[in-house]
């Protein structure tokens, strides 16, 4: 999907045996990685009936859905856990995924500041 230069992928559950432009069994979801941040947008439920009936996903969509944490969930339900434990570790990885990005926040103005002080040092030795 998308334009030239500016591409928009759809997440599906397509047959091995089919082109790999050609038909698909179900849309399951869009990824748009031209936003800032990237834009995800999954089905859950369909997702996980899909792999629950044996799909497999490419290691482009695990990423995709572990981004999401619906990769996480997977592996809590293979597990046999809970509905009550897979919530409490959903909210787990909420909260270390809100960190993540906190730092990772503060990493770039940090690494903003460091170069606009390397340029002020850089230009009083040039003039």
């Amino acid at each position: 999907m998308g334009k030239k230069k500016l591409p928009i992928y759809k997440i599906v559950a397509a047959d091995s045996r089919a082109r790999r432009d050609g038909a698909f069994l179900e849309a399951l979801g869009i990824y748009n990685p031209q936003t800032n941040p990237m834009s995800i947008d999954l089905k859950e439920e369909k997702i996980l009936r899909w792999l629950k009936n044996g799909a497999l996903p490419t290691d482009t969509v695990r990423n995709i859905f572990s981004r999401k944490g619906l990769w996480l969930k997977w592996h809590l339900i293979r597990k046999k856990k809970d509905e009550a434990t897979i919530t409490l570790e959903m909210e787990k990885w909420q909260a270390m995924q809100a960190m993540k990005l906190q730092h990772e926040i503060d990493r770039k103005a940090r690494r903003k500041i460091a170069r606009k002080k390397k340029a002020a040092e850089a230009k009083p030795a040039e003039a």
